[in-house]
C-alpha cells in the first residue's frame, strides 16, 4: 500500500570551491618589523663553565622591531632536517604532531554517538541487530513532519539516543541521517547535538552536507566556519561563500568583501543570496558593508536564505514560508535574535509539531507579556493566557482559557491552542456545570501528557449522556493510565454506531487503538472492528515489520516504523489496522505510556 507522501524540498543553494589569487598589499608594519635579527657580537672567552642547558643565549631584538622574550627559532636546521625525510616520515609526524593536539585519549568515539542515556533515552539495544543499510533508507525515504506530536517526541528520543552504530553501516552516515531526519521533523537543536558530537576532522561528505545544512538551520552562520576546511575541494559553490562569510566574521572585512565579489563575477551566488552574505559579513565587527534585503522576486525559500536572514535579524515573508513545509516555522522560532512576538506563530507550529513543550510556549507567552503595554495586555493572548493560569476565579480562568480556543484556527493551531492551555486546564476543577467544556479540557491535558489529570475528569463525564459524552469518553477511553470510564463492547459499539460518514474513520481509530492496548478482548474487538468498517487481522510487509522489530525488544525501530506508516499529511490518512500494530508494538517494547498519549492525541485531532 503507497501512502501519500508530503516532501520538504528546503535544498543548500551553495556549493562549490574557488581558488583565489594572491592579494599584494602595503606593509602596514613598523620598519624592522620581521628582519631578520643580527648576530651578537662576538664575546671573549669566559673563564666560567658553560650553562648546564644547551638552550641559545636570549638576543636583543633589531632597532624597531618587536620585543621578544623567546629566541628566534632553528629554521634553516629544521629545514634540512625536513629534506632528508621521505614522504612517509613527514606524514608520520604530521599524524604525530596531531596526536599531541588531540590525543587518542581525547578524542570522541565515533561509533557510539547520541546525546540521551537511558533513562531520558532509549538504552544502547534500541535498535538491536536491524540492518544500518536498512534504517539509513527508512530514514532517507521517510516524509517528515509526522502527523502525530507524540509520535514525533517519541522518534526525537529514539535518534537521539546515545547507541552503537548498527551493522552494515558506517558510523557517519548513521549520524548524518539521524540528524537530517530530525532536521526534517523540525528538531534543529537536536540535529545540532548528534552533528556537533563528532570531530569534524571524521566527517565524510554527507555528515559535511548535513552539518551544513544543520548551521543553516539553527541560524548560525558562524557554524559554517569549522567545517571549511574539512569540505576541501568538495566542489560545492556553498563553501567559497561559506569561506567569504567566515573571514568577515574574523574581522578580515576587506577580503571577505573581495571573496563575496568573485563568488558573484563567478555566478556562484547572486541576488538575494550574495547579498545576505554580505549583511552577515556587514554585522561582523569590522563590517562595512551596508546592504538593504528586499525579497521582490524571489520565489522560494532555501535553507541559505533561511538560515542567513535569520542571523541577521531579516524578516522572511510569509508567502515565502509557503513554499516550504512546516518545519521551517519550527526552526524559526528557536531563531535567537527574532523578537518574542515575533516567535509566536512559528512557536504555536513547533509546539503542534511536538519541537515545543508546553512549558516552552508558555514561557513564551510570558516573555511577550513583560513587553507589552500594561493597558494593552488585557486584549492580548499574553494577557488571556495570565488569567488562564492565575485569573481571580475558576469562571474568570475558564472564560480565558475559551477564548484562547475560540481564537485559534482550525487544524494545528487548534491543537497548538489546547498545548497552550494544558496546564491551566489542569487548574479548573471538574464541575458538571463545564459538562459543554469537558472534552476540551481533557484534550488539552493530555496534549501535554497529564493523564492523572485529565482522569479526574472520569465522573463527570460518566454521569453524561451516553452522546454527549461521546468526545470526552473517548479520549479517556484509551489516554487514562487504568480504565476510568466503560470500554465494554457494548459501549465500543453504541460509539461506533453513533458516527456519521465524517466520523466514521475517528470510530475505526479509537476501535484500533483500544485493541492495540489491550483494553478489548480479541473476540471483541475484530466484532467492533466490523462493525466499524475495516479488518483488524490485515496483514502485509510493514505490519510483519513493526510485529517483528516489537518481538525483538527494539524500541528505537519501532519508533522509526511508526515514522514510515505515518506518510500522510494528517490523522485522516493513518490507515486504522497500522495504527492497532503500532499501538500493540509500543506496549510490547515496554512504552505503554507514549502509546496512551499518541491516541489520545488521535481521538482530540481528529
Amino acid at each position: 500500500m503507497k501512502l501519500p507522501r508530503n516532501r520538504l524540498i528546503i535544498a543548500a543553494l551553495l556549493g562549490g570551491v574557488a581558488l583565489w589569487p594572491a592579494m599584494g598589499q602595503e606593509s602596514l608594519l613598523p620598519p624592522g618589523f620581521g628582519d631578520a635579527v643580527p648576530a651578537p657580537a662576538p664575546q671573549p672567552p669566559s673563564n666560567r663553565p658553560a650553562p648546564a642547558s644547551s638552550a641559545p643565549t636570549p638576543v636583543s631584538p633589531a632597532p624597531g622591531g618587536p620585543t621578544d622574550l623567546l629566541p628566534p627559532a632553528p629554521e634553516v636546521a629544521a629545514a634540512a632536517e625536513d629534506e632528508e625525510k621521505s614522504d612517509a616520515e613527514l606524514a608520520a609526524d604530521s599524524e604525530k604532531a596531531a596526536e599531541l593536539e588531540l590525543p587518542a585519549a581525547a578524542r570522541r568515539s565515533i561509533d557510539t554517538v547520541g546525546a540521551l542515556n537511558a533513562p531520558w533515552g532509549m538504552g544502547p539495544d534500541a535498535f538491536g541487530g536491524t540492518s544500518g543499510h536498512t534504517l539509513n533508507i527508512l530514514m532517507r525515504r521517510t516524509a517528515a513532519p509526522l502527523p502525530s506530536r507524540w509520535a514525533s517526541m517519541l522518534l526525537r528520543r529514539a535518534l537521539l539516543s546515545r547507541v552503537p552504530t548498527p551493522v552494515r553501516a558506517e558510523p557517519q552516515d548513521w549520524v548524518a541521517e539521524r540528524a537530517w531526519m530530525l532536521l526534517r521533523m523540525g528538531e534543529a537543536d537536536a540535529a545540532r547535538m548528534l552533528v556537533q558530537a563528532v570531530d569534524v576532522d571524521r566527517f565524510n561528505a554527507r555528515l559535511l552536507s548535513i552539518a551544513a545544512q544543520t548551521a543553516l538551520a539553527t541560524a548560525d552562520p558562524a557554524g559554517l566556519c569549522p567545517l571549511t576546511a574539512a569540505a576541501g575541494d568538495s566542489g560545492e559553490p556553498i563553501w567559497p561563500m561559506a569561506s567569504a562569510i567566515c573571514a568577515g566574521l574574523a574581522g578580515e572585512a576587506a577580503v571577505s568583501g573581495a571573496m563575496i565579489d568573485r563568488t558573484r563575477d563567478r555566478g556562484i551566488a547572486r541576488g538575494i543570496d550574495a547579498l545576505l552574505a554580505e549583511k552577515v559579513v556587514g554585522a561582523g565587527s569590522n563590517g562595512r558593508r551596508a546592504v538593504t534585503i528586499e525579497w521582490t522576486g524571489v520565489e522560494k525559500l532555501t535553507s541559505w536564505r533561511f538560515g542567513l536572514a535569520s542571523a541577521t535579524n531579516v524578516p522572511i515573508p510569509d508567502e515565502l514560508f509557503a513554499t516550504v513545509g512546516p518545519q521551517a516555522r519550527a526552526w524559526q522560532a528557536r531563531a535567537p535574535l527574532l523578537a518574542a512576538a515575533n516567535r509566536v506563530g512559528p512557536a504555536r507550529t513547533a509546539a503542534a509539531l511536538g519541537v515545543f513543550s508546553n512549558a516552552a510556549l508558555v514561557d513564551l507567552y510570558g516573555q511577550v507579556a513583560e513587553q507589552t503595554d500594561e493597558a494593552e495586555i488585557a486584549d492580548s493572548d499574553a494577557g488571556r493566557l495570565r488569567v488562564a493560569y492565575v485569573g481571580e476565579d475558576a469562571a474568570a480562568r475558564m472564560g480565558a482559557i475559551r477564548s484562547l480556543w475560540q481564537g485559534a484556527r482550525p487544524g494545528r493551531d487548534r491543537y497548538a491552542a489546547a498545548i497552550l492551555t494544558a496546564r491551566a486546564a489542569a487548574r479548573i476543577t471538574p464541575s458538571a456545570d463545564l459538562e459543554g467544556d469537558a472534552a476540551s479540557l481533557i484534550g488539552a491535558m493530555l496534549s501535554a501528557g497529564l493523564d492523572y489529570q485529565a482522569a479526574r475528569w472520569a465522573p463527570v463525564v460518566n454521569a453524561m449522556s451516553s452522546s454527549d459524552a461521546d468526545d470526552a469518553w473517548a479520549m479517556l477511553a484509551v489516554g487514562t493510565p487504568r480504565a476510568v470510564v466503560d470500554i465494554g463492547a457494548g459501549r465500543v459499539e453504541d460509539y461506533v454506531g453513533r458516527r456519521d460518514e465524517d466520523g466514521a474513520h475517528k470510530a475505526r481509530m479509537l476501535v484500533a487503538a483500544l485493541a492495540g492496548l489491550g483494553r478489548l478482548p480479541a473476540a471483541g474487538a475484530r466484532n467492533a472492528a466490523e462493525k466499524a468498517g475495516f479488518d483488524l487481522a490485515q496483514q502485509d510487509a510493514w505490519t510483519r515489520a513493526i510485529d517483528s522489530a516489537a518481538n525483538r525488544g527494539e524500541p528505537g525501530t519501532v519508533a522509526l516504523l511508526i515514522a514510515t506508516g505515518m506518510q500522510t499529511r494528517d490523522w485522516r490518512g493513518v490507515p486504522p489496522h497500522y495504527f492497532n500494530h503500532m499501538l500493540a508494538a509500543l506496549v510490547r517494547v515496554g512504552l505503554e505510556g507514549e502509546a496512551r498519549m499518541i491516541a489520545a492525541e488521535a481521538m482530540t485531532r481528529l
